[in-house]
């Protein structure tokens, strides 16, 4: 428990609840885009259901339907599988506390991206691993670091990577790194776990086939999510992975939990029977499309030049690099909140490894129009004003 911190950005983000903020610190969708009338109506019915079923136990894996629904998603998706591959979690953040209790033993080294998805870094640490991160560019993961990493750390059981619009850089790992990954992964006998919670958040370029439906060896755990395309509060998530991973990461699903959420689960499934998941994605990509749209322009106005960020293709995030030297924490403590009236996730926190405190995750989903507007222009102005 030792290694089990809080993180140090949480009493920060903790002033960020205060309404008069704006918020550009969680990864939240748009709350305005939830399909209220749509989930009220289900949860209506299911409530009324005479056999009481929807608020019964259920099967530890999860609904049969829903695992059948989602199965047959992954395969539109390009990854053909069956509903006995699919496990439902609560939420995919439960499939990285698995993935690090099966495979990692204390010193163990997971290959993480530099930087990585800080939540995955909060799951991994009761496993007590090692990190070894690897730079990422606008392809996202080096590849050819990573090779370099996996020759002289024979220690490495685990990569961790999110391929679609990176958590937190909002880059997308390149069809030809995708490949080399996997064929590494072989060589090196690595589990590699997928993360994909803002793979379907797509607003501009081509859509790229998973790691696991590139998988030639059953080593890849696909993790994926509807807090992103459905909304956060249903806390469902899945896996998708060979066989024999899959019963284990089900021994643990009992250990942890039992199950997830009957009701949940089936009104997950019924949303899925009645309405078109893809209509509701699709809403969701213009809007986003939209507001990172209105948030570039907004930065590219009023951040002094040397700040500079990514312009993802898709996802909830643009990552802020700031010159060396820059303290994004203690400028959002000294200056941001009570200058600025404005949050963000201060970058340092994200690498694995070292620190670099020159840098944030920008979130643009989550705030209106308006928000993004006023709230970066006056970012910007404290920036031009202390930086």
């Amino acid at each position: 428990m030792n290694t089990v911190q809080p993180s140090a950005i949480r009493d920060l983000l903790a002033l960020g609840a205060d309404p008069a903020i704006t918020s550009f610190g969680g990864g939240y969708p748009d709350a305005t885009l939830f399909p209220r009338a749509a989930l009220e109506g289900i949860f209506r019915d299911l409530l009324r259901d005479p056999s009481g079923d929807p608020l019964q136990y259920a099967p530890s894996d999860g609904l049969p339907r829903l695992r059948a629904q989602i199965a047959a998603l992954m395969t539109q998706d390009g990854t053909p599988c069956a509903a006995e591959d699919v496990l439902i979690l609560q939420g995919s953040q439960q499939g990285l506390d698995f993935a690090a209790r099966m495979f990692v033993n204390p010193g163990d080294v997971i290959i993480v991206e530099d930087p990585t998805f800080l939540g995955a870094l909060i799951a991994f640490a009761p496993s007590q691993p090692r990190y070894a991160a690897i730079p990422v560019d606008g392809d996202g993961m080096d590849i050819d670091a990573l090779e370099a990493t996996l020759a002289a750390t024979p220690q490495a059981r685990m990569l961790y990577t999110v391929p679609d619009f990176q958590n937190p850089t909002g880059v997308t790992l390149s069809l030809p790194r995708r490949h080399r990954l996997i064929d590494l992964a072989n060589r090196h006998d690595l589990i590699v776990i997928e993360d994909t919670p803002y793979r379907h958040i797509r607003f501009a370029g081509d859509t790229l086939p998973t790691l696991k439906s590139l998988d030639t060896q059953g080593r890849v755990i696909h993790l994926g999510s509807f807090s992103k395309i459905l909304v956060p509060a249903l806390r469902l998530g899945w896996a998708v992975a060979a066989p024999h991973l899959l019963e284990k990461m089900g021994l643990l699903k009992v250990a942890a939990d039992t199950q997830t959420s009957t009701l949940n689960m089936a009104a997950a499934s019924l949303f899925l029977d009645r309405h078109d998941l893809a209509a509701h994605i699709a809403t969701l990509r213009t809007a986003y499309r939209h507001k990172k749209e209105v948030m570039l322009d907004a930065i590219r106005h009023h951040f002094p030049q040397e700040v500079t960020v990514t312009d993802p293709e898709g996802g909830l995030f643009t990552w802020a690099r700031f010159p060396e030297g820059f303290d994004a924490t203690a400028f959002m403590r000294d200056h941001a909140l009570p200058e600025a009236r404005v949050a963000y996730v201060p970058g340092g926190t994200f690498f694995a490894t070292t620190p670099r405190p020159n840098h944030a995750r920008i979130n643009f989903s989550a705030p209106s129009e308006d928000r993004i507007r006023a709230g970066i222009k006056a970012l910007g102005h404290c920036l031009k004003t202390h930086l």
